[in-house]
Order: C-alpha cells, then sequence, then structure tokens
C-alpha cells in the first residue's frame, strides 16, 4: 500500500539536509570571508551569533503562522526567503552589511522546524512522529557533514561569493517542488488512501498527555514545564551548535590541518549526530508503544545529556585532533538523542498549536546557538584556553538531565508516568 506519510518524511530529510548546507556554508568560508573584510576573530563570531539571534527570535512567530495559514504556504515562502539572503550574502560589502543578511537569513531559515512539527502533526501518529523527527533532524547533521568537505571543495573552486549563488538555486527549486507536491489537510492530498487517512486520524492524538486538554497557560511562558523545556534545548544547542560553527576552524587553527582534511574530521561528529537522531527517534516510538508514556520521552534525553557532558570532558582533555573529534563524536551523539524525545514531547502537549510551542522551545535552543557562537572565541580570549568552553557544556547539558526529570506532563496522560 503506498504511504504518502513516509514520503513526507523523506521530504523533510531533504530539506533539513539543504537548510544546513546553506547554514554551514559561512563558517566553511571563514577564512576567504575574514580575509574579504579583514575581519577579527570576535567579529566573525558576531556573523555566526547574528544569524542565531535572528533565527531564535523568528522561531515563535514563524510557528504561529504555520499554526494559522499552514505549512503549505508558509514553508515555500520561508525557504525562498532564505535562499534570497544565502544569494545576498555573495553580495556582503562589509561587516555591517554582513550582519544584516545574516540576521534575516537567521529570521526566514526560523520557520522550517517549527512548520514540519504542525505538519507531522496533520500527517503521522502519534506513535510514529519521534522516527520521524529523527529521520528529519538527521538531514541537519548529514548535510553539514557533507556541507564541509563540499563546500571547502566549492569555495575552492568558484570562489566564496559564487558558491553561495549556487545554493540559493537550489533553495528556490525546493520550494516549488514542495508547494506543488504539499497538502495541509492530509485528507486533500491523492496519493493518500482511506486506510492511510484513518491511521493518521485515529493515531493523531498522543496518550502521553492528550493536547486537547492541554490548560492554555500549560502553551505559555507562564508554565514552569515550558521553561524547563527550552532551557535543555537550550542545552542539547550550545554543543550541537559548536559542531556546526566552531569546529572547523578550531581544529584547522589548532592542528595545523588543511582545509578538506579538517572538513573530513569535522564532519565526523556531525554523521554521529546524524545517527543518535534515528538510534533515539526509533527507541523514543518503540517505548511509546510499549506504554512508558512520559519516559519514553524523558529515558533517551537523560541519557543523551549523560553522554554529551562525558564527551566534552574528554574533549576538554584530548592532545589530538583525532582524539579531540572522537570524544566530540560522543558529546554530539549524546546530545542528538535528546532531540526527537523534545520535538516529540512538544507535539504531545500542542496539537494544533504545535508550530507555536515548538517555535518557543526551539528560540530557547537557538539563543544557546547565540550564546556559543560568542562565548567560544569571548573565552578563548579571556583564558588562552577552551577549558571553559567545554566546563560550561558539560555543566548545561547535566543542568538539562535534571530539568528532564522534572518535566511532569505525563501526570495529565492516560498512560503511566
Amino acid at each position: 500500500m503506498n504511504k504518502a506519510r513516509y514520503v513526507l518524511v523523506v521530504v523533510a530529510f531533504t530539506l533539513t539536509a539543504l537548510l544546513y548546507l546553506d547554514r554551514i556554508a559561512i563558517s566553511v568560508a571563514s577564512e576567504d570571508v575574514i580575509s574579504a573584510f579583514q575581519l577579527t576573530d570576535k567579529q566573525f563570531g558576531w556573523v555566526l551569533s547574528i544569524f542565531a539571534l535572528g533565527y531564535a527570535l523568528f522561531q515563535a512567530p514563524s510557528g504561529a503562522m504555520a499554526d494559522k495559514w499552514g505549512p503549505r504556504k508558509m514553508l515555500a515562502i520561508f525557504v525562498i526567503g532564505w535562499s534570497i539572503f544565502t544569494f545576498l550574502t555573495g553580495f556582503a560589502w562589509g561587516f555591517v552589511s554582513l550582519l544584516v543578511i545574516r540576521f534575516l537569513f537567521g529570521m526566514t531559515e526560523a520557520g522550517a522546524f517549527p512548520t514540519f512539527a504542525r505538519a507531522i502533526y496533520s500527517w503521522l501518529p502519534a506513535g510514529e512522529r519521534a522516527l520521524a523527527q529523527g529521520i528529519n533532524l538527521s538531514g541537519s547533521r548529514l548535510g553539514a557533514a557533507f556541507a564541509l568537505p563540499f563546500v571547502a571543495w566549492l569555495v575552492n573552486a568558484s570562489g566564496w561569493r559564487e558558491s553561495f549563488i549556487i545554493l540559493c538555486i537550489a533553495g528556490v527549486v525546493w520550494a516549488v517542488c514542495w508547494y506543488i507536491w504539499f497538502r495541509d489537510d492530509p485528507a486533500d492530498h491523492k496519493s493518500i488512501s482511506k486506510e492511510e487517512l484513518k491511521i493518521i486520524v485515529d493515531g493523531r492524538h498522543s496518550n502521553v498527555v492528550s493536547a486537547e486538554n492541554t490548560p492554555e497557560n500549560e502553551l505559555t511562558l507562564r508554565s514552569g514545564n515550558m521553561w524547563l523545556l527550552m532551557v535543555q534545548y537550550f542545552a542539547s544547542n550550545f554543543t550541537n551548535f559548536f559542531a556546526l560553527t566552531w569546529l572547523f576552524p578550531y581544529l584547522k587553527k589548532t592542528y595545523g590541518l588543511d582545509a578538506v582534511t579538517t572538513g573530513m574530521l569535522a564532519a565526523a561528529p556531525l554523521i554521529a549526530g546524524a545517527l543518535a537522531n534515528w538510534v533515539s527517534g526509533a527507541v523514543v516510538d518503540y517505548l511509546y508503544r510499549r506504554g512508558w508514556g512520559i519516559w519514553s520521552r524523558r529515558v533517551p534525553a537523560m541519557t543523551g545529556f549523560i553522554l554529551s557532558a562525558i564527551g566534552m570532558f574528554g574533549c576538554m582533555n584530548a592532545d589530538s585532533a583525532t582524539t579531540s573529534v572522537i570524544w566530540l563524536c560522543l558529546a554530539v551523539f549524546g546530545a542528538d538523542l535528546t532531540v526527537p524525545a523534545s520535538w516529540a514531547y512538544c507535539i504531545d502537549i500542542a496539537g494544533k498549536k504545535s508550530g507555536l510551542v515548538s517555535g518557543k522551545m526551539n528560540m530557547a535552543g537557538n539563543l544557546g546557538s547565540f550564546v556559543t557562537s560568542l562565548a567560544f572565541p569571548y573565552l578563548m580570549a579571556a583564558f588562552s584556553s577552551s577549558a571553559p568552553f567545554f566546563i560550561a557544556a558539560m555543566v548545561f547539558s547535566l543542568v538539562a538531565a535534571v530539568c528532564w526529570f522534572c518535566m511532569n506532563a505525563g501526570k495529565r496522560g492516560t498512560h503511566k508516568a
């Protein structure tokens, strides 16, 4: 039987890979960009972080827009928007113009994950959502891993400005294909059979907690549960964004590597993160179908944060590029174990408001990214060592594990918490 809902997961994977290919390109081109505009490391840190700030601030608004006007229209608009600003990155003429363009690039990219969370609520039953999110989010890691050596080659072959123009074209093509294929209501999609539609509709509401019965104040910033959700995602992104931004220049400068070798090494933690998303998604859904309720989300997430703290400790004490990358693989694997559980939890409690709630969570996560982009160069300058940064990441991960233990949505669910 044709299962169109699984095609949605594949489409989500391709978008996420493209999103991170566009996002990480500037990190790979860092030497050329710094040279072109005569930037200091701290200024380039602001170029990286200003993206994260725009991305964070527009998460909740973009999620609310997806809830109101539907994922089909809004995702096409978001993808075309960030593709335009990818194009304009290649035409920046100085530090200030680069800051403005990257901030707007972040704002338009912000809609991707909240919009897909809303699409997944409509198209997938609750018992399939975590794995779907894991596959979707693994695209971010594999896209970034592919981007590191690919963009290094592309920049060398065509120039850093031209590489951003090429990436823009790919995004516009994707947006057009999405708008032609997707429908907000699966009942309106000609490829979905009556049998599949029944599976989707019957399994739409989660047994972790009924989103239809979730009090409105549990979805706002007045909720302690919402703050716990946001804090733990801040911690996850604090570790992950280092691998996406500063790891490449850190390895290259610290160990005196060439660009392509650095790209290959720096890709390894991202591949580990992709694997973690698949593993975590499968485990979360398996435990959910066995009646574990909130623990189906809690166990993978708490395990992941503990592993992440161990990995960052090892990375802090590494004495070679290879050893450093091995430990960081463990750290990123752990951080990404937490991600499918986080997104599944958002859909559990929010239902038709999944775009808004997941946007709030992702906003906090990307404030973590914003902090990471600045914390690394500033702490390095202050202490002449990367150790304070790695210690901060360890502490955030351990605090996040406690947050998951305290998150209490399961108390309102039909399964035992």
